[in-house]
């Protein structure tokens, strides 16, 4: 199945994980909103939301650039009312913008909290609400949270809470939502990477980390196209991790993903907050995999 033709509304879309999804989707010929707040090139994180319009647009897709703060509502309303006004509606909603903060409580400053809370957790919600009257009029409405499978272990909470609670907040919204939406076949899912992905702002993250042998952002556009091309009223509530949801529908060849070539399985850092009987399962069709 195609995306031609169909409206994706992408929140932190100007570079990384967004804009790989943006792309996949536009060598379909899709038109799609990038919608972020960078318009001048950051002095650490390459993208803004020109560049991006520019590479979709080559790609074979349409494209506006719209800056937009997630934190404010009248930004987000102006955001989704150019969008309808451009291409005639919302197909797709892609809740990717997100903020991140790997510390403990007491290294965690207050205003570091609320950035990432207005944003993962209040903006994620904030974009699908007000999406949701143009996604009811869609013909196969999704909405997909790059958000972690829900897991109540201390492990997760631990070295980070306050990232943590912000993150599992975009999480919640599936799990609400999905329910909330079913009656109206919008399908709300969520997204995750089995291993690390290789963004810039991965890298930033983790400065003083050990070496991360990570994966690039397009295997998880490709497992984004997957589930929108899927029906909306079969697949909702959904935990997706990318490499699980890939070897399901049939793929085999990750390597092509490795950012180090040769990388083997094995060796690949793992991201946070995996569900551990996703990741049996994964690790079930691994080694039946070996064995075709």
């Amino acid at each position: 199945m195609s995306l031609k033709n169909k409206v994706l509304f992408i929140t932190g879309a100007s570079r990384g994980i967004g804009e790989a999804i943006a792309l996949r989707a536009a060598r379909d010929g899709a038109k799609i909103a990038v919608v972020a707040k960078t318009t001048e090139p950051h002095p650490t994180l390459p993208g803004t939301i020109h560049t991006a319009v520019e590479k979709i647009i080559k790609a074979g897709g349409q494209a506006i650039g719209i800056q937009c703060d997630i934190r404010f509502e009248d930004q987000v309303a102006a955001a989704i009312k150019k969008t309808v006004d451009t291409f005639g509606g919302i197909d797709i909603v892609v809740n990717n913008a997100s903020a991140i903060n790997l510390k403990n409580t007491e290294e965690t400053d207050v205003s570091r909290y609320d950035l990432m809370h207005s944003i993962n957790a209040r903006g994620t919600w904030l974009v699908s609400k007000l999406a949701i009257p143009y996604l009811k009029k869609a013909e196969n409405p999704h909405i997909l949270n790059l958000a972690p499978p829900l897991s109540m272990e201390t492990k997760w909470f631990a070295p980070h809470t306050g990232y943590t609670m912000a993150k599992y907040g975009m999480s919640m919204c599936v799990l609400g939502m999905a329910g909330e939406l079913k009656k109206y076949g919008i399908a709300v899912n969520a997204l995750w990477p089995y291993t690390m992905i290789s963004t810039a702002a991965l890298v930033i993250a983790a400065k003083d980390a050990p070496v991360i042998r990570a994966r690039t952002p397009e295997i998880m556009s490709d497992a984004a196209h997957l589930i929108f091309t899927g029906n909306s009223k079969d697949i909702t509530g959904n935990f997706y991790l990318d490499e699980l949801y890939l070897r399901e529908k049939g793929v085999t060849d990750f390597e092509k993903y490795n950012t180090v070539p040769g990388t083997k399985l094995e060796d690949l850092s793992l991201d946070f907050f995996l569900d551990s009987n996703q990741v049996s399962k994964l690790l079930q069709m691994r080694k039946l995999a070996n064995k075709l």
